[in-house]
């Protein structure tokens, strides 16, 4: 996701055009390496026992997915892209003055350039070879909502915040000011155990996949998500509070600048021995590039540090393998970052 949110912003302030692909049966188009058999399905009748040796991959097959990545990734080499080191899913091309970047999550297709009519070709070339569905422009991609202006990129999941809203019953709740209050203190001993702990992962699970284009409650999201072998009544009750605050704002999102530059900036920070069970310190960090805000994590770390000095250097470590990650991945996308990434830490 780190990848999706870095391309958009460079995208935009690049001018590049942003289209969508879905592979109709993905799955169904890989190769297989070795001899896979597979039991007659019900109802077919057959006399004795007769098994089919599959030649193409099927959905279910443990081996589906990595062959049809293997099969598409081979592809678009053959077609002249590069497959970038740092994220393998990232493919990239320069020639005859047009590059094309194209991201794969599974099925789904973004497609990045400065070239409209390169698009059009690429799209013709992959057609070929495998059956897809033109998205069109970019709008709608993995539950993440997408704006286009002048202004910049808007990303949100105000469809999927109102959704887990009225799963979890809370369309019609009060409103809070903050997703967590910041004196709240939670231990995996205290309070009383739910009945049913599968009701709370399944809320935290989804909050997760929210905190894509909500770094404010991220921090909460994730402090919840270390009670999920042995939840409890406070754990569900901070839970409903992250829900309350969100139907504040349920459209709430990120904005890429159109007008931003292309210069990293990453904030550090870490909490000394604040977790009651262990006295492990929790770490964050958020990279921006110029004014978007592109990647984010708040992670309770295993060790525990002996004074507050030493968990920050710890927070800041965690953050400049993020920035040098994302240098890297800048440099696929051929955006070259000639002045220092800058690194702010709150001591």
């Amino acid at each position: 996701m780190v990848s999706i949110k870095a391309l958009l912003a460079v995208a935009v302030v690049k001018g590049w055009h942003l289209s969508q692909l879905d592979v109709n049966n993905a799955f169904l188009h890989g190769d297989l390496n070795e001899e896979v058999y597979m039991v007659l399905f019900p109802g077919f009748h057959n006399k004795g026992e007769v098994v089919c040796k599959l030649n193409k991959s099927l959905y279910g097959l443990k081996q589906a997915f990595r062959q049809w990545f293997s099969k598409f990734s081979h592809v678009l080499i053959q077609l002249g892209f590069h497959q970038s080191k740092a994220d393998y899913s990232l493919f990239t091309r320069s020639s005859f003055g047009s590059f094309v970047a194209l991201l794969v999550y599974v099925d789904d297709v973004l497609i990045a350039s400065d070239n409209v009519q390169a698009v059009a070709d690429l799209k013709v070339l992959l057609d070929k070879q495998f059956k897809l569905k033109d998205l069109g422009d970019l709008k709608f991609f993995l539950g993440l909502e997408m704006a286009r202006s002048k202004e910049g990129i808007s990303l949100c999941q105000r469809k999927y915040a109102l959704e887990l809203l009225e799963d979890a019953g809370l369309l019609g709740c009060r409103l809070a000011k903050v997703p967590m209050e910041p004196a709240l203190k939670l231990s995996k001993y205290e309070g009383q155990e739910l009945k049913d702990p599968r009701m709370y992962r399944r809320l935290i699970g989804r909050l997760l996949y929210l905190t894509i284009t909500r770094p404010n409650i991220t921090f909460a999201v994730h402090k919840l998500s270390q009670f999920m072998a042995k939840p409890r009544l406070p754990h569900l009750q901070a839970a409903n509070k992250v829900l309350q605050y969100m139907k504040g704002s349920p459209g709430q999102g990120l904005l890429f600048s159109s007008k931003s530059e292309l210069h990293i900036k990453a904030f550090a920070d870490a909490d000394w021995a604040a977790c009651l069970d262990t006295r492990s310190f929790t770490t964050g960090y958020c990279v921006f590039i110029g004014e978007s805000l592109v990647s984010w994590k708040s992670k309770k770390q295993q060790t525990v540090s002996r004074s507050s000095a030493e968990s920050k250097y710890r927070a800041m470590v965690v953050a400049v393998c993020e920035v040098v990650w994302l240098i890297s991945f800048l440099k696929d996308i051929q955006v070259p970052h000639s002045r220092a990434a800058l690194l702010f830490s709150d001591s």
